[in-house]
């Protein structure tokens, strides 16, 4: 009896961890010691696959290196932090492709986060293994934040263009960083972990530069998918519960003429945050009125909240005047690090007040941002 069940745990391991002809340590995606923060898909294989921008794992690593097989319908970054410091930024691309994220570091344990910095439309990521040097492991993370901020949103949140030298810079994919957005600075100021479901150029009502007022799909419809790009899957709400939603959109919706009328707006935003009811309950639901055309939506912001009737639908007005239009603004037009930080200092002392999350030292918070 001992012998069977000696061999089913052989087995059962076996299954978990396999080492290669090279002596190779490898763990599948969906490894227990891994913590995925975001909208995740598990396949079959134990391969896990994801697109929304700011998605994240972190775990704990021993052995001095990792790479990670991986397939990506794309080609994406990603930010390598080893100790909350940047450890290095990565192009992912290929299929079943074999990439390094890690090395020259000792062999100790290190808190490890990998997170994808761009957006959905730059394809999906399927990582397949985790591939470590022979006595190297992985050990789950335990250090976690215990809040959640689900931000919805734009370009903006994405931070598009955010690495752009000036505003005349045209968009890359290598200067969109999510980590140096609004959201992910404010997400570290008060140590929660993060979802950014956010697209750019994607409205409430109203795409960017579409020739109709009322798009066909927009963040309003995407939000409930497990994946940016694929609109059919629908995501689990059951999988998290995020404290405080913060929607950030209105600007593609009135970026260009053929604004959508009043009613058109509210309906559509109204019905955006009926659905986060059905789904999150009655969690504090954040919105910024955008800072284009500002005056007027600030009137459909404010009969919006007074047709919800919902103390728990809170509205923040960005300053007029935030930004400087030279050295606060990345490529096309989008704020760099330093508009983004303008955009999270102007939020977080209204965060702390409505949810009472006490406010910390922001120095600090900052030069984790770079």
């Amino acid at each position: 009896m001992k012998k069977i069940i000696l061999t089913v745990l052989s087995v059962a391991f076996c299954m978990l961890q396999e080492t290669n002809a090279q002596g190779k340590v490898c763990l599948k995606g969906n490894n227990s010691n891994i913590s995925y923060v975001g909208r995740t898909e598990i396949q079959g294989d134990g391969s896990v696959s994801f697109d929304w921008t700011g998605t994240y794992l972190r775990t704990m690593l021993s052995g001095g290196e990792l790479s990670i097989r991986l397939s990506d319908t794309g080609i994406n970054y990603y930010n390598v932090f080893v100790d909350s410091l940047l450890h290095k930024v990565v192009k992912v691309s290929g299929k079943d492709t074999l990439i390094n994220f890690i090395s020259g570091i000792d062999k100790g344990f290190h808190r490890i986060l990998i997170q994808k910095r761009t957006e959905g439309e730059w394809g999906q990521t399927t990582i397949h293994q985790f591939v470590l040097p022979q006595g190297g492991q992985l050990k789950r993370e335990m250090n976690i934040p215990l809040r959640h901020i689900e931000f919805i949103g734009n370009s903006l949140t994405c931070g598009f263009g955010t690495e752009g030298k000036d505003r005349s810079e045209p968009y890359k994919a290598e200067t969109e960083n999510c980590n140096l957005s609004y959201a992910a600075i404010i997400s570290r100021y008060f140590n929660t972990d993060y979802t950014f479901i956010a697209h750019s150029g994607r409205g409430v009502v109203r795409n960017y530069g579409d020739s109709v007022r009322v798009s066909a799909v927009t963040m309003k419809d995407r939000m409930l998918n497990t994946f940016d790009i694929n609109l059919e899957k629908k995501w689990n709400f059951k999988a998290y519960k995020p404290d405080l939603v913060v929607i950030n959109l209105g600007s593609n919706d009135f970026s260009t003429d053929l604004y959508p009328l009043e009613e058109e707006f509210i309906h559509a935003y109204k019905l955006l945050i009926s659905r986060l009811r059905t789904y999150y309950g009655n969690v504090p639901i954040l919105c910024i009125s955008p800072s284009i055309a500002q005056r007027q939506i600030i009137g459909y912001m404010e009969h919006l909240r007074q047709d919800l009737n919902d103390p728990q639908v809170y509205l923040f007005v960005f300053p007029e005047g935030l930004y400087n239009n030279t050295t606060d603004l990345g490529a096309v037009w989008h704020p760099n690090y330093k508009g983004q930080t303008k955009m999270a200092m102007s939020l977080i002392p209204y965060i702390s007040t409505i949810m009472d999350w006490p406010l910390n030292y922001l120095k600090e918070v900052l030069e984790l941002s770079k």
